[in-house]
């Protein structure tokens, strides 16, 4: 398999690879865990503190995949109001307000990862180092500028075609 393949599956569906493995592991842990709290009377410390911190790296990816498909909450009351090229600019200038956001908070989330880093502070059950989980934010911010850069593109390419800008899937109609 070529490496541009390689490349095109991870952009087309890279945060459905993280997230379906994330999600299979909160549920495996959180029924194995009612299951033993309610069967075995016995229950532990860890497998609270895995599916937390799983359920926290999937809301980091899924806010990227988000991006990707402008599933986002959005209040979209003038868009139908305005023309293609407003609706673009609107899109664009939401986009670049969103990436100045994930810039700052991608370099404000960093600094706790370094310094759980430097101090070498562990998690309380699975006694392994915090940074690994805190770095779920900066991870986040990070796959969320790129999705917020391709998003920026594809609107400029569409405004400059002419080409209705892409709003997402709509959940309801």
């Amino acid at each position: 398999m070529q490496l541009k393949t390689i490349v095109q599956k991870i952009d087309a569906n890279g945060e459905r690879y993280l997230l379906l493995p994330l999600y299979a592991l909160i549920v495996i842990v959180i029924f194995m865990e009612v299951f033993r709290r309610f069967a075995m009377s016995y229950s532990s410390i860890w497998a609270e503190e895995i599916a937390r911190y799983a359920f926290i790296y999937v809301s980091w990816i899924g806010a990227s995949a988000a991006i990707k498909e402008r599933a986002h909450i959005r209040i979209d009351v003038i868009l139908p109001l305005v023309s293609n090229r407003i609706r673009a600019i609107l899109m664009i200038v939401g986009d670049l307000i969103t990436l100045a956001l994930a810039v700052i908070a991608f370099w404000w989330s960093l600094e706790s990862v370094l310094v759980s880093i430097k101090f070498g502070s562990v998690t309380h059950g699975l006694r392994i180092s915090l940074a690994w989980f805190l770095a779920a934010v900066p991870i986040g911010f990070a796959m969320m500028f790129v999705r917020l850069i391709q998003s920026i593109v594809r609107d400029v390419a569409d405004l400059r075609a002419g080409r209705p800008v892409y709003e997402g899937k709509k959940l309801f109609d």
